[in-house]
């Protein structure tokens, strides 16, 4: 069984086909094409293909779904999927009814593509695709072979996956909570002697043994601001931060909390502290309905006080990807739009906020948290331990 189709199939959408419609509509898209892992997980209601969940690539080519979604007829939807995957089809079945597990590599996944486009007929003057995520010579054949105008419409699905579902934030929560969790136990079996590579493998083990799939570390020891893991050496008396995300089920944890080797000193704990004021002043305007510019005013006056070495504030939107909507500042760590500075708010949204301190004595220091809009105002996951957690404790 290679192509499959199931009457009534899509009765049973996991997302809000009405909503994706009108976004379509509105940026003028009669289709779209979507190739990532993330859309493809949100859309086909969190299924991601075991075989390529880790890499892409498979002999001369590299794996490429494409779900093929026209405009207000999801009954017309196409799944163009690995040829392996007809054995998921069989096993869970897909709400999308027609499913085309013959592809072999990126080139005849957009030709069984462009097959199902004009198999059902319909007028598509404006083609959506994910430009970030089409590879070259998938994209040169659609461009060749299709007549209609392509479009990048990351924008219209970045604004379907805004606002969280129940299970979504679930998700999250759960993950921020593991991951806290994991960097406690980590702190705790911290001993002068270790190397930050040390360190951030027992992190690694301890979000795995949590059912986590452990994604990253940025890891900082000492005075020291690199925070690549490495053969550093931590000592008696060093501060530690663990800024890490984990991946439950498709959503990102992403918190950072400090450690230290020994007490802190008072200067430490009024440095930690102005961060944590930081970051409590931030939560004050999360609300829905409040602009997301007014984060960044309730800590403007704060940003401009007097101090030894920089500090940056940074409030970006978190879900399946990190930075993902509502987008807030256009001059962060990623480069994108401030799209949704000047707009509201919405329950069901989630964002990371964090407060970063290079300090050029007392080293890095920073809090992350990750809080969701509710419709009484916020709340925050996996939001313990925010002060200085003793190595060995």
């Amino acid at each position: 069984m290679s192509e499959t189709t199931k009457p009534g199939a899509a009765g049973r959408l996991p997302f809000d086909a009405e909503r994706l419609d009108r976004l379509m509509d509105e940026a003028g898209f009669d289709a779209l094409l979507l190739t990532s892992k993330h859309n493809l997980q949100y859309m086909l209601g969190g299924y991601r293909f075991f075989m390529f969940d880790y890499m892409d690539a498979i002999g001369l080519s590299r794996y490429l779904p494409i779900l093929v979604y026209p405009k207000g007829a999801p009954e017309k939807a196409a799944y163009i999927a690995n040829s392996n995957e007809r054995y998921e089809q069989e096993a869970r079945g897909f709400w999308v009814e027609t499913v085309v597990a013959r592809a072999r590599g990126s080139v005849d996944a957009m030709a069984l593509c462009l097959d199902h486009l004009r198999m059902i007929g319909r007028n598509h003057r404006r083609i959506g695709i994910e430009a970030g995520f089409l590879p070259a010579d998938a994209f040169s054949l659609l461009s060749r072979e299709a007549a209609e105008r392509i479009d990048d419409c990351i924008e219209v699905m970045e604004a379907l996956r805004a606002v969280k579902t129940p299970a979504e934030l679930a998700l999250l929560k759960s993950a921020s909570e593991r991951i806290e969790q994991s960097m406690l136990d980590t702190f705790a079996s911290i001993r002068p002697g270790q190397t930050k590579a040390q360190i951030v493998e027992t992190l690694r083990q301890q979000e795995q043994s949590r059912g986590l799939v452990f994604e990253y570390c940025l890891v900082t020891a000492g005075s020291s601001l690199n925070r690549a893991p490495s053969s550093q050496i931590v000592r008696e008396g060093d501060i530690v931060s663990l800024d890490s995300g984990g991946n439950l089920g498709g959503y990102i944890g992403d918190i950072c909390r400090m450690g230290i080797l020994g007490e802190p000193s008072p200067e430490l704990v009024d440095a930690l502290s102005r961060i944590e004021h930081f970051q409590q002043a931030a939560r004050s305007a999360i609300a829905p309905g409040q602009l997301g510019a007014e984060i960044f005013a309730q800590v403007r006056d704060l940003a401009s006080a007097p101090r030894e070495g920089t500090l940056s504030f940074v409030a970006h939107g978190m879900g399946l990807i990190s930075h993902e909507a509502p987008r807030l500042m256009a001059d962060g760590p990623i480069p994108y739009p401030a799209s949704h500075r000047d707009r509201p708010l919405l329950a069901g949204m989630v964002l990371s906020i964090e407060t970063t301190w290079n300090h050029p004595r007392l080293g890095f220091l920073k809090l992350e948290d990750t809080v969701a809009v509710t419709d009484q105002g916020w709340e925050a996951f996996g939001d313990d331990y925010r002060g200085w957690n003793r190595a060995g404790a």
